[in-house]
């Protein structure tokens, strides 16, 4: 592992950019920020409260998941991680980035279905709409119901698709587009799903869950699943809390290995380099941005930003 960045303000949702150079959001400050090769940051924009996934739009803007804040919580190890609605809440959002401007505007605030609580993560597809989580908010005593949403980038159409679900949070498109992956948070779950249209998804004939999902695997003890990545041949690779690393899941689920990594909110990872072999992971409670060589090629996402930036 080769740290890149530190001193992050809990960081997420990296992109690798067309030049090299990554962004990752720092939930905690509010901000995307840009990460060059030798360790250097700069402020891209300000964001609303509690930025998380971020991905690349056809368009070369970058779409950013409004997660709506946290309390937090700082640790004496000098750690910090992410608690209970904040006092200052205000909702959840989309908002598209201008990367040559850094101008951060408002896409939407809610589906066709109900306001957005807490959107996590985003992936686009190669027809230019994105599906996109909504893990929710938790308060002292009760907790939104999760759902993922798909949406067109120009502000036109936010639609509920998949509804109900326990803390969604990591999303991806296999190699082909045709299955979407929904990692959840709280019970430690992949889940998968037929996409028989853009926007639009298939109940699994033998499905007995409410949101018709194809199990794909579950974890045992206490490790919690936060955001993914897909590699080239199909393996989905899910962040895992507390057990800090990364899983990598085959899409039967008959296979299940786990890479250790020296952060317990090991939170997101995305796939850039020579060959798409260098994995990019966010050490999140520590602030860190770090690079591993992998084994296999990640799948290279279908827009990146423009260059020139």
């Amino acid at each position: 592992m080769r740290t890149i960045a530190e001193g992050l303000d809990f960081p997420e949702g990296p992109v690798v950019l067309a030049d090299g150079s990554l962004l990752v959001v720092e939930i905690a400050a509010g901000r995307l920020t840009r990460v060059f090769g030798d360790g250097r940051c700069e402020s891209v924009a300000k964001t609303s409260a509690g930025p998380n996934g971020a991905a690349i739009g056809p368009d070369g803007a970058c779409y950013v998941c409004g997660g709506g804040g946290f309390e937090w919580h700082r640790h004496p190890d000098g750690t910090q991680t992410p608690g209970l609605q904040p006092a200052d809440y205000a909702g959840g959002c989309i908002e598209r980035v201008d990367l040559r401007t850094g101008r951060a505007g408002v896409l939407y605030t809610h589906s066709d279905k109900a306001p957005l609580k807490g959107p996590n993560d985003i992936v686009f597809g190669a027809d230019g709409g994105f599906w996109f989580s909504d893990l929710g908010k938790r308060r002292q005593r009760d907790m939104d119901h999760g759902a993922i949403c798909w949406a067109r980038p120009d502000g036109s159409e936010c639609r509920e698709v998949i509804f109900p679900m326990n803390t969604p949070n990591g999303v991806g498109l296999s190699p082909d587009g045709r299955r979407l992956y929904v990692a959840e948070t709280a019970p430690g779950r992949l889940w998968a799903f037929d996409v028989v249209e853009p926007g639009r998804i298939a109940r699994a004939p033998d499905s007995q869950a409410p949101h018709g999902g194809r199990l794909v695997a579950g974890l045992p003890g206490y490790q919690l699943f936060d955001s993914l990545a897909v590699e080239e041949d199909g393996r989905i690779c899910v962040a895992t809390l507390f057990n800090g690393g990364i899983t990598v899941i085959s899409p039967d689920g008959g296979s299940i290995e786990h890479v250790p990594l020296p952060d317990r909110f090991t939170t997101n990872l995305c796939f850039g380099g020579p060959g798409m072999r260098t994995a990019y992971v966010t050490l999140s409670s520590t602030g860190r941005l770090a690079a591993l060589d992998w084994p296999r090629p990640g799948l290279r996402p279908h827009f990146y930003a423009h260059d020139g930036l």
